[in-house]
Formats: C-alpha cells, structure tokens, sequence
C-alpha cells in the first residue's frame, strides 16, 4: 500500500449535452478564462487533480480540427506547479455533434481521439478516459435527462456498453504510448435498501451498480449474475465475449459517494409524493433518498470495504462533496477522511480522498437540465473576483500540510441528526446534491430468473 492516503483534487467538468445544448460546467463556472485557478488548487497542496481533457471541448467539429491551445496552457502549468494530472476525456458527455452514446462507431472514435491525447501529452500517466459510465448510461439513456434523452433499457445497455468498449479502446491506445499509464476508473458508489418486498429489486440494483467494474474486469462470463439480464436486453454476445477477452481492470477503483447517492425503496407508495413513485413493470414502489429515511446512508467506510472485498485492487473516493452550508461541507470532507483511514487500517489499499468541485459547479440540483444559476461553491466562491477561498480550501491545506480540521468538524453534520428524517406525510425535497433530483429506475425491470 502507498504510505498513507493522499489528497487529491477535482475541477467539476461536465460537457453534458440536454438537447441541442452542450453545459460545459468549466464555461459556467469560469474556469475556462482563469488560468490563474490552478495557481490557487496547486497552493492547497494537493497532491493529483482531475482534469478535462474532454473531447467535445477539444474537438468540437471533428478529430481532423482538434484545437489543443486551451489543453496544451492548463497541462502545461499544472506540469510546472508539480501537480499530476488525472485526465478526463469524456464526462458525463455523449461525444461531440454528430454522434452519441448509442453510436456503434463511438469506442473507435474515442479510441482514435485518446491516442491522440497520449501522443500529445506523453508524460501525463493517470486517466479517467469515461467518467461514471454506468450513472451517464442511467441519465441518458433510462432516465432521459441528457441526450439522446431515452427512457429504454436495451438503449441503456447499449450505451453502457458503447462507453465501457470506448474505455477499454481508449486505454490501448494510451498505453501504446504510455505502457505505464493507470486507469483511475469512476463510479457512482451509492447503495440501494428497500423494505422487504422489494428486496428482490435492491438486490438487483446492487449487482447492477458494480457492472462497470466487472465488465471492465472481463468478469461478465456467462457465469455473471447478470448477463443473462443484459443478453435479454440486447447486449451483443459478440461485445460481451470481446470484454472477457480483453480485461482492462482499473488499476484504482474510483468511487463517487454522495449525500444523495444511497436510495430506498418504499413499496408502500400512498405514503410519498406521486414525483417519487415508479415501477419495475412487476411492483410500484416510492423510490427515495436514503438519507431522509430512518435507514440513513451507508457511508464512506462500508463503500471502501466493500469495493476492496469484491476487487482486491487499490480503492480511492474520487468526488468529496456536499451542496449544503460550509461547516457541513468540511463535516462530509471529515467523515470522508476519517473513513478513508479507518477502512486502510481494517485492510484496504485506500490510495487517496478527492476534495470534488474545487471552483464549485452550477445546476446540479436539477441534474443541469434547467439552467437556473443554482452555485454551490467548492473550495473557492467563483462569485467573487477573484474566487474566494471557503472554509472547504482552509481545512485542504491543514489536511495537506498534516494538520487537523476544526472542532466543529467532529459534530455531527444534518445527514446524521434526526431531524433528517422527512415525515411521511410531507415528504419534502432534500436539496441541492448531485442526484436528489434522480427520478425513479423506471423500467429497468427485475433481473431475469
């Protein structure tokens, strides 16, 4: 294991397209004209940073008239701060104009862009080519959020598995350049309770939520739990084969854990608002944030330990964040931290914590499809000329410089007190974290028996 757990950092970079309309959330937070933001990040003492390289920003119009000015400043200066780059190439994104995530040309398209990415910055050794290629599969194509804006599980499967094939792509290509480069693979880490009628439900829902993990890992043989699921639902047996053919296992599991990210399952649905209801085709059920039900949230520990059990590969939490009040940001950074030590002193290789969303983000709490100028600042205000340190950048730079976080850090934040808890009968909106607007898995159906 690395001698203790580092700090990382990240700059919220989604290129989502909602429409015909790409968000870029480095234009809507500024970022994009402030190349004086890494000098700030660089001075929190981090030790890495995510960091788009992201293909609908570099080739907007096509391979052939990639512009890498932008690229070429931002990783130039991150190189000359000594601050390693973790590169984005597609987040949250479907690709540029003229394809998308249903494309079956899209992985050797991405394939051709990531070589060209790895030939022109040759030293950076750390990628996340897709990030959370499950969660974007989810919005885009079983939820309708983001384009192509489907409500379909075989169109989920299909982009599911068009972004893992472009994973593995990518990282060949990469690593025809760079043989020593590292796959730091994202995901959403949330898990899925329900009461006992759904169990059947939840239990699928917690194999589904690791697929990007194990079809990376050529792990879905025909021994996996669920590929007689996603066989049912289109998924090419050819494609399936290949995966178990060419593992490309991450070699550090990124896990993405959010206030909002664990769910529960309510099948007593007269008890919830109609916006929280849906159906697997076979029940109905309340589908609803865990965090506001007596069950609570399972937290960062039990995440970690659960990844490292089923993997046995280095662990990190990859986003850090939470849309609330200062004091209750470095109170969910201090549960992560804390965590992060406690499951490497249980056992885990638990290479680092990822303080998310540095210069903050816009629109999360409507998953960006309303663009309403909703900030939640990060370490750094934006809203200030120039950006403002938070409380969030203090407590960085004391972690950073071994020190210790503030008393207050040790309270418990409002996830852990029980007035978290919505009464049944008025069941309110949590607020403004990054999947409280998620809407229920609508027809993603029971697994097949």
């Amino acid at each position: 294991m690395t001698p203790s757990v580092e700090l990382w950092g990240g700059v919220e970079c989604t290129v989502a397209r909602v429409g015909d309309t790409f968000v870029d959330q480095t234009h809507r937070t500024g970022h994009h004209d402030r190349p004086d933001d890494l000098d700030r990040i660089a001075a929190l003492g981090v030790r890495a940073l995510r960091y788009p390289a992201t293909w609908e920003r570099v080739a907007p119009r096509g391979l052939d008239c990639a512009d890498w000015q932008w690229t070429d400043d931002r990783l130039a200066r991150l190189r000359r701060l000594g601050v390693r780059p973790i590169l984005g190439l597609l987040h949250h994104g479907s690709g540029p104009r003229g394809t998308s995530l249903l494309d079956p040309q899209l992985p050797t398209a991405f394939e051709r862009y990531a070589g060209m990415v790895a030939e022109r910055y040759p030293w950076v050794d750390a990628y996340t080519p897709i990030n959370e290629p499950l969660t974007t599969a989810r919005f885009s194509a079983l939820y309708g959020h983001w384009y192509p804006h489907l409500r379909d599980t075989p169109a989920f499967v299909r982009a599911l598995l068009h972004q893992i094939e472009g994973v593995v792509r990518a990282m060949r290509a990469i690593r025809r350049i760079n043989p020593a480069a590292q796959l730091v693979q994202t995901e959403d880490g949330g898990r899925v309770s329900s009461t006992p009628s759904l169990a059947y439900q939840a239990d699928f829902e917690n194999r589904r939520r690791w697929l990007t993990f194990d079809l990376l890992a050529g792990r879905v043989d025909r021994h996996h739990p669920l590929r007689a699921w996603l066989v049912h639902h289109r998924a090419p047996l050819t494609l399936l084969d290949w995966l178990v053919d060419h593992p490309t296992p991450a070699d550090v599991i990124g896990l993405n854990y959010y206030l909002t990210s664990d769910r529960h399952l309510d099948d007593r649905v007269g008890r919830f608002p109609p916006h929280l209801h849906g159906t697997n085709g076979r029940d109905c059920y309340a589908d609803v944030e865990a965090v506001r039900m007596p069950v609570g949230i399972a937290g960062h520990e039990a995440m970690l330990l659960e990844a490292w059990e089923r993997y046995r590969a280095p662990v990190a939490i990859t986003e850090v964040h939470a849309g609330c009040t200062g004091p209750d940001q470095i109170r969910w950074l201090a549960e992560a931290w804390r965590a992060a030590h406690a499951a490497r002193r249980a056992g885990a290789d638990v290479r680092a914590i990822t303080v998310w969303a540095l210069m903050g983000s816009y629109d999360w709490d409507s998953l960006l499809t309303a663009q309403r100028g909703s900030y939640e600042p990060g370490a750094f205000d934006v809203r200030h000329t120039p950006p403002h340190a938070t409380l969030v950048a203090t407590a960085v730079r004391s972690l950073a410089t071994g020190g210790g976080l503030p008393d207050y850090a040790n309270h418990p934040g409002w996830w852990r007190r029980d007035d978290r808890i919505l009464p049944f009968a008025d069941h309110a909106h949590c607020g403004a974290d990054r999947d409280a607007a998620a809407p229920v898995n609508v027809a993603v159906g029971a697994p097949a028996q």
